[in-house]
């Protein structure tokens, strides 16, 4: 009988290593994003403005390359497309000290998500791969949970790092995290392989256009991808917020990532609890959306407050986009599960991630104009634009269903899970 600590262990042997890989990886990010906007702002040389547009500019750019890649993982194995990207993406961190001036961080900006959507392909269609489908959301929760155990120990340190209010400790923060990353690598390369490292895609299946036929799964992704823009919030808009609009000292920030992290850890899993259909996919999406449109209502009159009440709604702010983050990512892994073609795992995550970017790409660039130039109205049009994507959801989930069914008819399909009947 399981004791009330296995509870809140992940449930197989190899969710466990892949949560510790989990917290591995945030670790690194961690120190780094913490003390992001003020590395960008004060080492590298760059207005509120300018950052925006520069993760704007690098995901338009990586849109173009997302089916590819995801193709790519097909053809050469989840897992060794993960840990190439790894690899890459901690070589470049180790060299953001050297980077000034925006040419040269947009550059850098580019490269870096190439190589992150490159591993992410790998890793979305690793893990499809390796869980049986009645455990896909359940471990990718656990997971979820412990990239925020290993994002606020990162926030601590980063934390730390901000606290001496010195440039050359801020410089230094990108080579911590690209000594982590590397080790992050190194483990990923003694995980077991997945089915689709043993027996990659053939050529026959790739030319094949698949997920792109899907009008109604990329309409779903480019929908959830505004939903995922609770991420801007999070990590550019309310730290530049903070920064710039408000009286908050900065070492907030630390405090903000922390509290972030530590929910997600508490709640991840109950999030997700129950998200095994479609329907209930749509249900953790609408309920992502209702606590995002509470933390811009939330953070738009901290402009206008003092001293300790500035603190408070600032750090309510961030509790509630952290219940836009866990419900939107439930509802993401149930629609991945549901929602994916078996025999093109790889494409699917790089379809998703196309429309993901359609959905996103626009929003740092936009919400931190709208943000920090007009103020309230800016963070009323940022709600309006997150409602008016969480209504386009149904529509299209129910349009994909229908395209799988029919591509579906002369293959055989993965058993639904109990309780549960095939799309019709």
């Amino acid at each position: 009988m399981p004791s009330l600590f296995d509870r809140f262990l992940p449930p197989t042997p190899l969710a466990r290593k892949l949560s510790l890989q989990s917290v591995l990886f945030a670790i690194g990010e961690g120190v780094f994003l913490t003390g992001s906007a003020v590395f960008f702002t004060q080492i590298v040389g760059l207005s509120a403005a300018q950052v925006g547009l520069g993760l704007t500019v690098a995901g338009v750019v990586t849109f173009f390359f997302a089916v590819p890649l995801g193709k790519m993982a097909d053809r050469i194995g989840p897992k060794r497309m993960w840990s190439i990207g790894a690899f890459a993406g901690a070589g470049l961190y180790a060299l953001w000290p050297l980077i000034t001036g925006f040419p040269a961080f947009l550059a850098m900006m580019i490269v870096l998500e190439l190589v992150g959507t490159a591993g992410w392909s790998g890793r979305g269609a690793y893990t499809l791969d390796v869980f049986p489908r009645e455990e896909r959301v359940r471990s990718q929760a656990f997971m979820r949970a412990a990239l925020n155990i290993g994002f606020t120990l990162g926030a601590l340190i980063g934390g730390l790092a901000l606290a001496f209010n010195n440039d050359a400790v801020v410089r230094a923060v990108p080579l911590l995290t690209a000594v982590i990353l590397a080790l992050n690598a190194v483990y990923i390369t003694r995980l077991p392989d997945a089915e689709h490292d043993a027996k990659p895609a053939d050529d026959e299946q790739l030319i094949n256009p698949g997920a792109l036929r899907n009008k109604g799964f990329l309409a779903l992704s480019a929908f959830d991808g505004v939903l995922g823009t609770n991420q801007v919030l999070l990590n550019v808009v309310i730290p530049l917020w903070l920064v710039q609009e408000t009286d908050a000292p900065r070492v907030l920030l630390a405090w903000l990532f922390g509290t972030n992290t530590v929910m997600a850890v508490l709640f991840q899993v109950a999030a997700a609890r129950g998200v095994d259909s479609v329907d209930r996919s749509l249900r953790a999406a609408r309920i992502s959306a209702a606590f995002f449109v509470l933390s811009c209502l939330i953070v738009l009159v901290t402009h206008d407050t003092l001293g300790w009440t500035t603190i408070f709604l600032v750090w309510l702010g961030h509790v509630t986009v952290t219940g836009a983050e866990l419900y939107q990512s439930a509802g993401h892994w149930g629609f991945m599960s549901e929602l994916s073609d078996p025999d093109r795992r790889g494409e699917y995550q790089g379809a998703a991630q196309l429309g993901g970017t359609l959905g996103s790409v626009w929003a740092p660039a936009a919400y931190t104009f709208l943000a920090m130039e007009w103020g309230t109205p800016g963070w009323l049009v940022i709600a309006g634009i997150v409602i008016v994507a969480a209504l386009g959801m149904a529509p299209s989930a129910r349009a994909a269903e229908r395209y799988l069914a029919r591509e579906s008819g002369d293959r055989p399909a993965e058993a639904p899970l109990a309780g549960q009947q095939p799309p019709a």
